[in-house]
């Protein structure tokens, strides 16, 4: 089997290298192109593809809106979105985190990168960088509403809810690691690994790994 991708970018010569390089792979194919938000959401919608590289700043619906629409409604909340940003555009990245985005990459990132993104999200685990994830969450909960830090409390209180174990999972993903590497760093096997994230995100309400990873910033239980 081949790794649908839809390419969501409004500039057209952004979206045609990415689609030769996308193209190049044997494993991936692109299904579709989009050149703003709502056209991505429409296109998700009807294509079902595995993932959707989603740039943030496009007209009419960003990246943020079209990530959220994508992954609260059922019928595609199954699809991974992996966002593509610039340094300075830290803020849009933690909001498509909060909505859904399975990770992020720079735009400047090298083709081989790019690509190892696309399979790894494909295959359900989150493309976080602890470097600049922690960058994020300890600039934004700063600035954090009273409806962000009512959250946030309440994960805290999930906390307690976790094993010793289920904890030492949790510090692993927010590290970025796989459950395999976790697996081979807390000496257990990868299914017992994939079993204790689950848990996790079961627990704490989040809805995939990435939120795992703010969950485990925000509450303190990983710092920068």
């Amino acid at each position: 089997m081949t790794i649908g991708v839809v390419i969501a970018d409004d500039q057209a010569l952004v979206r045609g290298g990415f689609r030769v390089l996308v193209e190049s792979m044997s494993d991936m194919h692109v299904v579709g192109e989009a050149g703003d938000g709502a056209e991505a959401v429409t296109l998700t919608r009807r294509l079902s593809p595995d993932v959707v590289l989603m740039d943030i700043r496009m007209p009419g619906v960003d990246g943020i809106e079209a990530t959220r629409l994508i992954k609260t409604e059922p019928a595609t909340a199954a699809v991974k979105v992996l966002v593509l940003t610039t340094f300075d555009l830290d803020e849009y990245v933690y909001a498509a985190l909060l909505a859904g985005a399975s990770g992020f990459l720079l735009k400047d990132t090298s083709p081989e990168n790019l690509l190892d993104a696309i399979r790894v999200v494909a295959a359900g685990d989150a493309l976080l960088a602890p470097s600049v994830t922690r960058r994020l969450i300890s600039e934004f909960t700063a600035h954090a509403t009273a409806a962000d830090r009512a959250e946030r409390a309440a994960s805290a209180a999930a906390l307690a809810t976790l094993t010793e174990r289920e904890r030492e999972v949790l510090v692993e993903v927010a590290h970025g690691l796989s459950n395999a590497e976790i697996a081979d760093r807390l000496h257990m096997s990868p299914a017992t690994a994939k079993t204790h994230v689950s848990r996790l995100l079961s627990k704490l309400s989040a809805r995939d790994r990435a939120q795992l990873v703010v969950i485990a910033y925000e509450t303190g239980l990983v710092t920068a």
